[in-house]
């Protein structure tokens, strides 16, 4: 008879939430093992049994941005426009990055290059669910001659951009949902004249 998993997917899903939590409120140098285990109630032994390692846990976290982000693509209801769909997706980015800003800073701004080969498949796929976005656009040829991974390299660090600029708690803007949707629709009009 197999012996029963000691830890299971409900204590892998509340050390995911006390990492992100932690590194939200004092950073990714913060992150303890030992308090991260006491505050899910368990041990430090389920972290390694779980991920393998304190880098095992970051990984996992990255995964876990790029499955919202991929997720969060896909849901999109289509507007019947396909600048508009971008100008969503853009919104749902940001939504992301308000809501998670700790998966945010590992999964987009991460400078760890040996943590990237942890999520980069993940990444990959939310990749080409952004990708097939712009698909519609390069179709109708409003894209200026790029290609739909290109278009939405381009996006992606608008988009990055702006969340980082919003996180940081840059400029006041009296409505920053509007000054993304602009920014946005200034992007993806200006790929179709240029």
């Amino acid at each position: 008879m197999a012996r029963p998993k000691e830890h299971d997917e409900r204590t892998a899903a509340a050390l995911l939430a006390g990492a992100e939590r932690t590194i939200e409120a004092d950073g990714l140098g913060a992150l303890s093992l030992r308090e991260l285990a006491r505050g899910a109630g368990t041990t430090t032994r389920a972290v390694y049994s779980l991920f393998g390692s304190k880098d095992g846990l970051v990984g996992a976290l990255g995964y876990r941005a790029f499955e919202l982000l991929q997720s969060g693509l896909e849901a999109l209801p289509g507007t019947g426009d396909p600048q508009d769909d971008v100008v969503e997706a853009a919104l749902m980015f940001r939504r992301f990055a308000l809501e998670h800003p700790a998966l945010f800073s590992i999964g987009i701004q991460l400078t760890e290059p040996s943590l990237w080969p942890r999520f980069s498949a993940k990444a990959g796929e939310a990749r080409g669910a952004l990708n097939r976005h712009f698909e519609p656009l390069a179709a109708a040829g409003r894209l200026g001659g790029r290609s739909a991974p290109e278009a939405a390299l381009q996006f992606h660090a608008l988009c990055e951009g702006l969340a980082a600029l919003e996180l940081r708690r840059g400029p006041k803007l009296s409505d920053p949902e509007g000054f993304w949707r602009q920014a946005v629709h200034a992007l993806v009009t200006g790929f179709a004249t240029g």
